[in-house]
């Protein structure tokens, strides 16, 4: 898999439902044990709240999990981890609390509302697509560097540092489909005499 969508940053967001207030949050995660204790995080700030539903999917085991927490099964876990599948999002975990207004929603009046509160919650941390990319540094000199720096995005990549000295120093990620290509060029643009280090593969958003 060379991208994949997740979440761009932690992000919460509300709104209030037949007088029962909906608490959306988000955030990206890698593990399971990072989900759980986001969970936990928003169990203990919310003690007082009815229910804390949430829903979380994994690239890693391909891990799907929610939980009803006490509403009717099938109206608010699955609907939360629906708007992830849907959302074709990965790598997050979505916990949606509920203060109880005192009027009964319905099945589905709270799947309408969990839904709800899923979909503002992945709005307000933003959607991102990952890119597995190749990490790379290399050096050449001040008569080059502009020509190479236009090279780098060109093939989609990104310039992360530049370290002026007696040369300089770039430190770029670009796609991983794309180092073939670039290396290519670069060779053919320098005349053979700047090479290019991988120092990694792993996922960039894409820009």
């Amino acid at each position: 898999m060379n991208t994949y969508r997740t979440i761009a940053q932690e992000a919460a967001d509300e709104f209030v439902e037949q007088r029962s207030r909906f608490i959306g949050y988000v955030k990206p995660v890698t593990t399971e044990q990072q989900a759980l204790d986001f969970i936990n995080e928003k169990r203990q700030k919310h003690w007082d709240a009815t229910h804390n539903v949430y829903a979380y999917v994994l690239r890693d085991g391909q891990q799907r999990r929610f939980s009803d927490d006490g509403e009717p099964h099938g109206t608010a876990g699955m609907p939360t981890l629906e708007v992830l599948l849907k959302s074709d999002v990965t790598d997050a975990v979505v916990v949606v609390t509920r203060y109880f207004g005192g009027i009964l929603l319905g099945a589905g009046g709270l799947v309408r509302a969990y839904t709800k509160g899923a979909k503002i919650a992945l709005s307000a941390g933003g959607i991102v697509t990952m890119e597995r990319c190749a990490a790379a540094h290399l050096c050449c000199d001040y008569g080059q560097y502009g020509r190479i720096a236009g090279l780098i995005p060109a093939h989609g990549g990104v310039i992360d540092d530049t370290v002026y000295h007696s040369g300089v120093e770039l430190y770029y990620h670009l796609p991983a489909d794309a180092v073939d290509l670039f290396q290519k060029q670069l060779a053919d643009a320098t005349g053979g005499t700047v090479t290019a280090e991988i120092t990694d593969y792993r996922y960039f958003a894409r820009s």
